[in-house]
């Protein structure tokens, strides 16, 4: 039996649309979506808690400069409740003095599986704060954990701070 052009034509076409198919496939990327926002006089961050291995939960930190605090807190899955808010003052964490102009950056990080840091900038005072949330050790609640505190330019109160290396090409 003969084929017609028409139908070599009809041929040919799927035969290219399903090879372009095969070559344009990929494997679908996860979906990254920024974990924090800013409004006004307040930054929110979310992040992993290890408050319990086997049921991963999401942690809020919600920075208001109004209070000079840092508050954190996460949601007890089985209840769909805020636990209770943890929180530090950021005011004497910093050592920023009374009507200070202060300007923070906040973002997180995965340190751990389940488990995020917050990582927090105060440009105008050049201080660098690591800090984590979890269980208190009391069982209650959560508490947050300052893992280090430091400075990330040289400045008036740390003259001893100094420039990281610069490497030439």
């Amino acid at each position: 039996m003969r084929l017609g052009n028409g139908t070599l034509a009809l041929l040919a076409g799927i035969g290219l649309g399903m090879a372009g198919m095969l070559f344009a496939q990929t494997h679908p990327h996860p979906v990254a979506a920024a974990s924090n926002d800013r409004y006004q006089d307040y930054i929110l961050c979310t992040g992993a808690v290890a408050v319990n291995a086997r049921a991963p939960t999401d942690g809020v930190w919600l920075l208001d400069y109004r209070s000079g605090k840092l508050l954190g807190t996460v949601i007890d899955r089985s209840a769909g409740k805020i636990i209770g808010w943890a929180e530090v003052d950021l005011v004497s964490e910093f050592n920023i003095a009374p009507k200070q102009d202060v300007h923070f950056l906040m973002t997180t990080g995965t340190i751990a599986v389940g488990q995020a840091a917050l990582y927090l900038a105060e440009v105008s005072t050049g201080k660098f704060g690591v800090y984590t949330m979890g269980a208190s050790p009391e069982g209650q609640g959560i508490i947050i954990r300052r893992h280090d505190l430091s400075t990330f330019r040289a400045n008036k109160d740390n003259p001893s701070h100094k420039d990281a290396t610069k490497v030439n090409n």
